[in-house]
Parts: C-alpha cells; sequence; structure tokens
C-alpha cells in the first residue's frame, strides 16, 4: 500500500500495475519519452526494485529490453507513448518471436472517444504487431474501483506469464490514460485509502523443476526409436540446461542431436 500513489486516477491505476510487474520480478522497465505514457513513466520512476532506463529512440530502447531479456531470461518491459512511436518497436518484436526472448510492450494510448477523430497522434494500435506476440489486448481505461484493480493486476499477471509460456516471445498491452497524465493531486482518490488496506499483492507463480527420474514417461514416448533435436537456446544457467537434456536422453533411451547454437554444444 506505501508504493500506491493517489494523486489521482491515472497515478493510481498506473502504480498498481507497476507493483504488480514488482511482484513478479520484473526488474528492468525501458522507457521512450512521450505524453501520453506519463502515468506509467512515472511510477517506474519511483519503483524501487525495477530500474528505469530512458532511451530517446524508440527502436534502440526495444533492442536494447530484448537485450537485456535475452541475457536474463526474464521479460523486461517496454514503454512507449501513443502514436507511431509503437510502430518502431516492431523489429524487436519480430525478433523476440523468432529468437524465443520474453517481453512485456506497453503501449500508451489516447481514449476511444478521442480516436478516429483527426486527433493528433493517433492511429490504430490494435493488434498492431499482428501475429507475432504471444498475446495481446488492450487494458481498460483506468479507474478507481475494486474490481477494476484487481482486474489490472489479474491481466497484468496473465500478461507476464505469457511472455515466458508456453513459448517465450512479447506480449503487447495498449494501455488507454484520460487526462491529467501528470501526478496532479485529486483529493476524492484519497477516499479508496480505506477500501484498499485489504488490497492483495499479486503472489508470483511458483516454478518447480522436479527430477527427472520421477517422471512418469507417457506410453507414447516408450520407444526405441526417437530423437531429441536441441534448437537454440539461451537458459540463463546453460550446465542445468544441459545437464536436465542429458537426464531426459538417458531416461527414454534416444539420442540428441544439437543445433550449431545450442548451448549442449559446450557440454
Amino acid at each position: 500500500m506505501a508504493d500506491l500513489d493517489f494523486r489521482n486516477i491515472n497515478t493510481l491505476w498506473a502504480s498498481v500495475l507497476v507493483d504488480t510487474l514488482e511482484h513478479l520480478g520484473v526488474s528492468l522497465a525501458v522507457i521512450c519519452p512521450g505524453s501520453r505514457s506519463t502515468p506509467l513513466a512515472v511510477a517506474f520512476a519511483r519503483a524501487v526494485s525495477i530500474s528505469a532506463v530512458p532511451v530517446l529512440d524508440e527502436r534502440s530502447a526495444a533492442f536494447f529490453a530484448l537485450g537485456h531479456a535475452k541475457r536474463t531470461g526474464r521479460p523486461a518491459a517496454l514503454l512507449c507513448t501513443s502514436g507511431t512511436a509503437a510502430a518502431n518497436f516492431y523489429p524487436a518484436v519480430i525478433e523476440a518471436r523468432e529468437s524465443r526472448v520474453p517481453l512485456l510492450i506497453l503501449t500508451a494510448d489516447r481514449p476511444p472517444e478521442l480516436r478516429d477523430c483527426h486527433s493528433g497522434q493517433t492511429i490504430d494500435q490494435l493488434k498492431l504487431y499482428g501475429n507475432y506476440p504471444n498475446w495481446q489486448a488492450e487494458v481498460a481505461i483506468p479507474g478507481a474501483d475494486l474490481a477494476l484493480l484487481a482486474y489490472l493486476q489479474q491481466t497484468i499477471t496473465y500478461a507476464w506469464e505469457r511472455t515466458i509460456s508456453p513459448t517465450p516471445g512479447s506480449v503487447h498491452l495498449n494501455l488507454p490514460f484520460n487526462d491529467p497524465l501528470s501526478p496532479i493531486d485529486q483529493p476524492d482518490t484519497l477516499a479508496l485509502l480505506d477500501v484498499l488496506k485489504d488490497f492483495p499483492a499479486p503472489a508470483p507463480p511458483f516454478f518447480s523443476r522436479r527430477s527427472i527420474a520421477s517422471w512418469s514417461i507417457p506410453v507414447a514416448w516408450q520407444t526405441t526409436r526417437g530423437l531429441i533435436i536441441a534448437g537454440v537456446a539461451q537458459p540463463v544457467d546453460p550446465c542445468a540446461y544441459a545437464q536436465a537434456i542429458g537426464e531426459i536422453s538417458q531416461a527414454l533411451g534416444w539420442p540428441v542431436l544439437a543445433e550449431g547454437l545450442s548451448p549442449l554444444r559446450n557440454y
């Protein structure tokens, strides 16, 4: 609760979003300057455990975030304002899919009533990246309501999960914001303090690695005519990755073919 920003509805909404990402373990947010994304930029700047890195050029920012995610195996958040700024992320979105790198893309947008009415810096940002993201959605207009905030928390958690499972890649969330975009104090949100005192923090998903020896081998796999193909991968722990492949190979009795850029080549 101490980390939530109650100055106005947008700052509250953005701080819940960023607080959720903090609990999920996101440690880097790459921020491209712009007006419409101000609430989220301020929230990321206030975050204790997320490094907010400003990068002026959107294409460079996207590949910076991609490189960080590729090195750590953890999704980085990538933020830009509305309009054509988001289009410059496209090459990195394609690369994230082809290289299986987790990436969470946050694009700020005008509210629906300011679209298709000759408003400046406005384009159609829905499904902007085609079929390249693992998942994409437009988030609701910010609201100071417990049910809406719970929905936001759930949506962000699901988006984070889809960046890494079942196959790593990008997720695109389009986030419309109404004015005021700057953190101007609006006392009406202070009434939420009592309501939100029991608002739960998201629990990070729990992942466990069971011993391969404890696996129950599916009947369909119980054959001597099998093959394991290890493709390109950038695991955080290459040795553990190679050991796991070796254990699977021994358990099934199948040989392994490793692609030239697979970590198995060095173990």
